[in-house]
């Protein structure tokens, strides 16, 4: 997947952001199907869609990482 096709799907982003979708080695498809899960998972869940794969499960964790993490690195200036 080149930058280019992450972009396509999430418009702007940080390159370290692209560089860690990049080297899981999910494909376009996969990353569509990541965002689809962090719009809208419990309307795929009720709608019948399997769970995530690994490779979908690790992009849902790059593009939207739990929120103890988010604080942590708030609260800890400096922290990255």
């Amino acid at each position: 997947m080149t930058r280019n096709d992450i972009i396509s799907v999430l418009g702007p982003v940080d390159e370290t952001v692209i560089a860690d979708i990049a080297l899981t080695g999910a494909s376009l498809d996969e990353l569509r199907e990541a965002f689809a899960w962090i719009g809208a998972d419990e309307a795929l869940v009720n709608e019948g869609h399997p769970l995530p794969g690994a490779r979908v499960a690790r992009l849902i964790e790059i593009l939207d990482p739990p929120e103890d993490e988010d604080q942590l690195a708030s609260a800890a200036p400096g922290f990255e």
